[in-house]
């Protein structure tokens, strides 16, 4: 096998794993096309396509958080 070493553990704990951010629930109107696309992604991508939107929102507002 050769020469072992140990390797420190980088994961973390159970109770940082759950942690969830504040949502705020919103009614938003998007249009058909959009949302077609989403679920249809979502679906191959076997994940929620309200999740998918939130990070997409979630993506440009920490983008031009940043340069702002």
């Amino acid at each position: 096998m050769g020469r072992l070493r140990v390797i420190r553990d980088f994961l973390p704990p159970p109770e940082q794993l759950v942690a969830r951010e504040n949502k705020v629930k919103i009614t938003i109107s998007l249009s058909k096309s959009s949302i077609d696309f989403f679920k249809k992604e979502a679906k191959r991508n076997r994940t929620s396509y309200q999740k998918m939107i939130r990070r997409v929102v979630d993506s440009y507002a920490s983008h031009y958080q940043e340069s702002a």
